[in-house]
């Protein structure tokens, strides 16, 4: 038990036993170790507990001589019946412990309790695009190499041959973008790259979704 409690009579009573054959916390003499029991009791003790009164008296007649009374002062665990460390102030630290820890775990719950922020939405377009070849003997299928054009934003869907006149045909071709990503201009300078097979490209409809 030690000294770990010096303001309770269950504490008294443990320093009063301890002083029943001495006249010192520790030693013969008085000592820093006595001046570190004495300030932890808060005032002078019951008469019943005349062991303890008496060294109590003796310790406070050393007022003036306290600070040069040889010794090192230590945890009042470490006096006493058992060597025990000072448990003093242990409920108040247990205290802030789980206040602390009570309010992480409400931080934690708030943090659960709201809600997920929505995504932000993408805007985007559908456009239908004319890729016109050169002439009639233009080789269609080639047209449809446009669909190599790859870009973040940009998804190519349907495609269909369309009648021009004069047995030319245009390759009808749609596609589905992120406007912030891809724009018509993109979209023409490089399908117009393909000028072996493309004459032209234009802009057919163009739908926000």
């Amino acid at each position: 038990m030690g000294f770990a409690d010096l303001k309770s009579p269950a504490g008294f009573q443990v320093l009063n036993d301890y002083l029943e054959d001495k006249s010192y916390i520790k030693g013969y003499v008085p000592s820093q170790t006595d001046v570190a029991v004495f300030k932890a009791v808060p005032g002078p003790l019951p008469a019943d507990l005349c062991h303890a009164l008496h060294w109590y008296n003796h310790i406070k007649s050393y007022e003036k001589e306290k600070a040069s009374l040889p010794g090192v002062k230590k945890a009042l665990g470490k006096y006493g019946p058992a060597d025990v460390e000072d448990t003093t102030g242990s409920g108040a630290t247990q205290i802030v412990k789980m206040m602390t820890l009570s309010s992480l775990d409400l931080m934690r719950r708030r943090k659960v309790k709201k809600k997920p922020k929505k995504p932000a939405l993408v805007s985007k377009s559908t456009i239908l695009q004319d890729v016109k070849p050169w002439d009639d003997e233009a080789d269609m299928a080639k047209l449809e190499s446009v669909r190599s054009i790859q870009a973040d934003g940009l998804v190519w869907g349907l495609s269909k041959l369309v009648p021009v006149g004069y047995g030319i045909k245009k390759l009808q071709i749609q596609c589905v973008v992120e406007d912030d990503k891809v724009g018509t201009d993109m979209l023409e300078e490089q399908i117009t790259a393909f000028e072996d097979y493309v004459q032209s490209m234009d802009v057919a409809a163009f739908n926000k979704i």
